[in-house]
């Protein structure tokens, strides 16, 4: 028996949990790394720092975007490959990840020197912004092969039927990022080349545990101690079927450098801190939903392998129910509390306490269905539809183009603000449907099983 097959004793709920926390887990601490940069550069640079790291991100996040296509596209072989009970292939899997890493790893490092600083400039960054921004990227070109292994490697071991490990990976790593920012930033006062030599120091912790438990005796599939070869099959299988995630990294950075330019057309140096700001904190619940939908993948992928249809509907419900509860109680906490969790990345400055406050009652509206949207995704990911996962993504970038084109110059700034959540709300009723219908569909109608999960 599979160690991610429910036990006799063990219900699908419990499965289903038993691979949720670590994972969710696993993605709060990943968040910590954006989230500790952000309060330390708010506390001890200002709102030109905060500005300067949200002009950064839509470059890094392609190279952070990389590491979890690997991690998500040979994470989801191996589970199936062990579904199928084919341990040979699935060890062929992992080392596939492990050179595709390297391999990727070496093309951001060029990635960022020669796009850079010109991506930053189109963003429309200018003065302290812009220098501060360069000076981040500089640091992460030397790094990059360290942030795609940090993202990859962890989803891999969970694959490896090692959740915990992997948890306690990103654990140690956050941790440490949390000392080197209060070192680098709030003792020296290196600003956001501290910030930046922080996250590469603790993605390099997380990297050498991954190794020390892949070449442990506690490693389910033990690679280095089998005849593992990676291969160019299952290269591209990892890349077709992880490529949503990357899409999904990389919507995210060509939207939020698109708010960038529009927040500076439309509004103020304090309009692009302030979506920094609500950025950090829809952060929060990103990281929960796609936990939840990281956390669902190896029991579908297995489940999908063993054509054990009814348990994927019951556990693609439940994934459902407490990604919407999540969202809905974050956006509450975010709309009474507004002043308490935009002070942690504030310094007193009331400007940028109204803008974000502004922020949070419009850009994060619709903020729940963001993560319905993630679980539709991840879920194709999951059953092998690659090409369905990809598009799903790739129509959550696209769709919000044409109202970034119009809402602000209707309504200004405040036009800004409304488009993700208009979108949402239309993808959302598109995306949704086409999965249940999908999820039913594997079955024979006599077969359909009660909803209710088990």
């Amino acid at each position: 028996m599979h160690a991610i097959e429910p036990k006799p004793s063990e219900s699908i709920t419990k499965t289903f949990w038993r691979f949720t926390v670590p994972a969710i887990a696993a993605m709060i601490v990943n968040g910590l790394y954006y989230l500790v940069d952000g309060i330390f550069i708010g506390h001890f640079v200002g709102a030109e720092g905060l500005e300067a790291v949200n002009i950064a991100w839509p470059v890094i996040s392609i190279v952070g975007g990389a590491g979890l296509m690997i991690g998500m596209g040979a994470g989801s072989l191996i589970s199936q490959y062990r579904g199928e009970e084919n341990l040979g292939a699935a060890r062929n899997a992992m080392a596939t990840g492990l050179w595709l890493t390297a391999l990727f790893g070496a093309l951001s490092s060029l990635y960022i020197i020669l796009l850079g600083e010109p991506l930053v400039q189109l963003q429309g960054a200018t003065g302290l912004a812009e220098g501060y921004a360069v000076d981040y990227l500089y640091i992460f070109s030397f790094g990059a092969v360290l942030t795609v292994a940090a993202s990859a490697l962890p989803f891999l071991i969970r694959n490896d039927d090692s959740p915990i490990v992997a948890t306690a990976m990103m654990v140690a790593g956050a941790l440490s990022n949390i000392a080197m920012n209060y070192l680098f930033i709030g003792v020296l006062g290196w600003g956001l080349k501290g910030a930046a030599m922080g996250t590469i120091v603790a993605q390099l912790i997380t990297v050498m545990m991954a190794f020390v438990y892949l070449f442990s005796k506690h490693s389910v599939l033990s690679i280095f101690k089998h005849s593992a070869k990676g291969n160019l099959s299952d290269a591209k299988q990892t890349v077709v079927l992880g490529s949503s995630s990357l899409a999904m990294f990389m919507y995210y950075g060509v939207l939020v450098a698109f708010h960038n330019k529009l927040f500076v057309i439309y509004g103020s140096n304090v309009s692009v801190a302030a979506f920094a700001v609500v950025g950090y904190l829809m952060t929060l619940y990103y990281v929960v939903a796609e936990g939840i939908a990281e956390g669902m993948q190896p029991q579908v992928s297995f489940y999908h392998g063993a054509k054990q249809y009814k348990n994927i509907v019951k556990v693609a419900k439940l994934a459902t129910i407490v990604s919407l509860v999540a969202g809905v109680a974050w956006l509450a906490v975010l709309n009474v509390f507004p002043e308490t969790v935009i002070g942690l990345f504030n310094s007193g400055n009331t400007a940028l306490i109204q803008e974000a406050t502004t922020g949070i009652r419009l850009h994060l509206s619709a903020m729940y269905l963001d993560g319905l949207i993630i679980l539709a995704s991840m879920y194709f990911l999951s059953v092998g539809k690659g090409g369905t996962s990809l598009a799903i993504s790739l129509g959550n970038m696209f769709i919000q183009l044409p109202f970034l084109a119009v809402l602000p110059r209707m309504y200004g700034v405040e036009g800004v603000w409304m488009s993700m959540p208009l979108s949402n709300v239309l993808l959302a009723s598109i995306v949704i449907p086409i999965m249940w219908r999908h999820i039913l569909k594997q079955q024979p109608d006599k077969d359909i099983p009660n909803l209710a999960v088990a």
